[in-house]
Formats: structure tokens, sequence, C-alpha cells
């Protein structure tokens, strides 16, 4: 089910006046409705997967009970390595295992060698690179003592299967989501409210941004040897507004759908186009992942001390795998890597953690310096996104040549006009809306009715009259 469906808007309301009319005062009655209508919203896609997750659950259920009860050293090794497997496992055969069999194969005809080897012929489930690693971030902790495992496997099911944000995430830790289900929740009108202005927010960014965004980018990036360098890259800064639009609007309504049931997730993104440099934008890009990876992968691997080839080591492993984890395809790795070599010099320098704030906190207008810094971040990241979007190597490699070439200084061939009003009229709420948790958080302040309520019916307007409304995909459902 999509957030951007008519079987949505369906489904939200009836979820909400059972979950508060009818199950209000009975608090495993809640967390049931909560799994059925999850299941619901998952199965409504594909019903077959249910079992996958169904199956996780149980896994890491049990294990986190197992890990209680057994202080023996080897057998809570087992117990982790168990969990891990399993949920890797998945991962692997569902997201990974023709991209190794194909490359296998490849790399024995270029020896002159032919071997057979069957691909599988299997969709991928839609959303398994996220709850897999929300049940294995519970397994870890209650491994490392960290949490208590819980007993209540209708709270832990909820847990895993939450519909928000099963699909796209934030990808929650059970230190800090899990105990939300334990809490009897009571019905808060400001902070429903204030769930339905995010939720109207990240419509705004997927319908409207996104969507209009995509049309154009499918076209530049399909048939990118029919045109030249300016218009590819309109493409590719086409491409950088649609993927943040697509996945920060996810966020926004799942963030903004968990408020009207009583939940807090955590902020996925912090307005990154504004960074100043590439630890800035990673620190405000996709933040669940980023800090998942942070605590589980490169910190035990040493972080960013030891000598200065374990740093480079630690820095190139973490990209490559957040790379990977976005697709089986060589284009991911590249951008993973190409971030890491961005990444790379400030950290050697230690100045990988000299931008924390938001840029010009409290200031209107950013210095010439911010500035500066913030357009040569910005066209990192936009180089490095034609990877991410590109079919293969070589369809990058063209692209990216044919930018860098003397048909960069001629017209576009494509001038969307009215796309380009409406991003700029994106960027500039998303610049004054840069301090707070999503950008149009801080209109909930103003005392004046008419500010608050014509935002409101400009937001709405511009998405009937501009919104793309043929249901389409979020990008990151194919992740």
């Amino acid at each position: 089910m999509l957030f951007n469906s008519l079987d949505f808007a369906v489904f939200i309301p009836v979820v909400f006046l059972l979950y508060w009319f009818v199950a209000n005062k009975n608090l495993k009655f809640q967390n049931f409705l909560i799994v059925i209508s999850s299941y619901i919203f998952y199965g409504w896609w594909d019903w077959c997967f249910l079992s996958l997750i169904v199956f996780s659950t149980l896994i890491d259920y049990y294990i986190g009970l197992f890990l209680s009860k057994e202080e023996n050293k080897f057998k809570r090794k087992l117990f982790l390595w168990t969990s891990i497997g399993v949920n890797l496992g998945f991962l692997g055969i569902f997201k990974y295992y023709n991209f190794f069999i194909d490359n296998f194969i490849s790399a024995f005809l270029f020896f002159g060698m032919k071997i057979n080897a069957n691909t599988l012929n299997v969709i991928l489930p839609v959303g398994i690179s996220f709850y897999t690693f929300q049940t294995l971030s519970y397994t870890i902790d209650v491994y490392k003592r960290k949490l208590e495992p819980t007993k209540d496997i209708i709270a832990f099911s909820a847990f895993v299967c939450f519909f928000p944000q099963l699909v796209a995430g934030p990808i929650e830790r059970a230190t800090d989501f899990l105990p939300q289900f334990y809490k009897k929740r009571k019905f808060n009108y400001s902070k429903s409210v204030d769930g339905m202005r995010q939720i109207l927010w990240g419509l705004f960014k997927k319908i409207v941004i996104a969507d209009n965004c995509a049309q154009y980018v499918d076209e530049i990036f399909n048939n990118s040897a029919e045109y030249n360098g300016s218009t590819l890259v309109i493409g590719a800064l086409f491409f950088t507004f649609q993927i943040y639009g697509d996945f920060s609007g996810y966020s926004d309504i799942a963030i903004g759908t968990s408020k009207l049931f009583g939940f807090n997730l955590k902020q996925n993104f912090n307005s990154p186009y504004f960074s100043r440099d590439i630890a800035e934008f990673w620190r405000r890009w996709h933040i669940s992942l980023s800090t998942w990876f942070r605590d589980y992968l490169y910190i035990p691997l040493g972080g960013s001390r030891g000598r200065t080839w374990e740093k480079v080591r630690n820095t190139f492993i973490i990209f490559i795998v957040s790379g990977f984890w976005h697709g089986a395809n060589w284009t991911f790795i590249i951008w993973g890597a190409l971030n890491a070599v961005y990444f790379l010099p400030i950290l050697l320098t230690n100045n990988n953690r000299r931008n924390l704030e938001i840029v010009a906190r409290g200031k209107f207008l950013p210095s010439i310096k911010e500035l500066s810094l913030m357009v040569l971040t910005f066209g990192l990241t936009t180089f490095a996104w034609i990877f991410f979007r590109a079919e293969n190597i070589g369809h990058a490699t063209s692209y990216i040549s044919e930018i860098f070439s003397g048909s960069l200084f001629t017209l576009p061939k494509i001038i969307p006009k009215m796309t380009i009003i409406l991003l700029i009229f994106f960027v500039f709420i998303e610049w004054l809306g840069r301090e707070g948790k999503y950008a149009i958080e801080s209109i909930k302040y103003s005392k004046n009715i008419l500010i608050r309520f014509g935002l409101y019916i400009l937001i709405g307007f511009l998405i009937f009259i501009f919104g793309n409304f043929d249901e389409t995909e979020f990008i990151y459902f194919a992740f």
C-alpha cells in the first residue's frame, strides 16, 4: 500500500478510529491492532512475503529470550550469529544472490572459462533491507546487554512491523522504539495536528517535487545519448531533488502518521542539501541508516581511531557497504566509494566534526563562505548521484563524459520552467524551516491564523494543481 494512494487515504482513518475509539482502553489490544493493520498494509503489496516478516520476528524474539537466560559466552555468540545469519541470509538470497552469481560467471568468462549457474527468478520483498536491520539492532543490543529482552511478543511484533515505517524507515532502534509499545498512549490533539502538518509537507515533497522531477529525470537518463551536456546537467540536478523529495517525503509521512497514533520516530533527514561538507551531509542524510552503520559496523571496526591506514580502511568499508545496502549493482558500490573519497580529506585533517550546527542559525542569509561551501558540497553530491541513478557503470561514464564535453556550453534541449519554479519555492521553504525537524514545523508557532492556514491552503493548492496522482512508488521501495 502506498502513502500516496487512495487505498491509504481510506485505510488510515479506519485504523485511526479503531485505534482510539475501540482499542483505546486496552494496551495489548492497541498493539495487536497495530500488528494486524501492519500486516494488511504490507500484504496489500504481496501476501506471500508476510511469512518472511513473521519468521524474522519469531527468530529474533526467541533468540532474545535465550540470550537473557544464557551466560555461556560461546552459546551467546551462537545465538547472536544465528540471528545475523538468518536475517542477512534472507537479505542475501533475495537481494544479492543473482548479483554474485552473475559476477561469478563474468569472472570465469574473463579467463576464458564458461560455467553454468542458475540465477533466481524472484522479486525483492519490499522493505526487507529496513526491517532486517531493525530486528538485528534488537538482537545485537540484547547480546551486548544494552537492552532487556521483551517477553511481550505482541509488542515485539508491533515494533518489527509498525506500518508507517515498515517499508522505507526510519530504521528504529529497539532501545528507543520498543519501550513505546509498553506505555499506555493517550490521544494528543496537538501532536496529531503536528503529524497532519508533517504528512502534508511529505506529500508535497513526493507528488509535487519528486514526481514532477521524475518525469524529466526518466526522459533524460533513459535517452542520455540523445542529449547535450547542459541537458544532462539538468537531469542530474533534477534527480538530486527527486531522490530527496521522494525519500524524505516518505519519512515525513511515516513520522507524521506515527504521531497520529501516539508514537515518536527519529528524524531521518535534517536539511542535507544545506551542508557545508560531506561529513555534515552524511549526518543529515538518511540519519537512521548512517547512525546504524556507525554504531554497528564503523565503531566496532575502530572508527576514526588508530593508524591512518585503519581510518582509510574503515571509511571505505562503511561507505561501500552503505552503497551495497542500496542495491546489487556496481553503480551503488561506486557511489559509496566516491563518497568515501569525498570524506577522507575531512577525516584525515580532523575536520569531520567541524560543522555540527545548522548553517546560518538565527540568520536569514548565509555568509559568502557558507554559501560557497554549500554549493561545492551540493555539486559533489549531485555528481555522485549520477552513479546512483545510472543503469550501469558504462551508462554513468558516458553520461559524465558528455557533461564535460563542449556541449555543456550549449542551450539545454529541455527547460521545464514550471518545475524549476516549484523547486525554487521548495528550496525557499526548506531554507526558512531548516532549524526545525521538518520545513514547515515552525509555522505552528505563528499566532497569526491567516499565515498558518494560508500556507496550508497554498501547499494544498499546489498539490491539487501540480501533484502527480498516478500513485507512483517511492524510490526506496527498490532497496
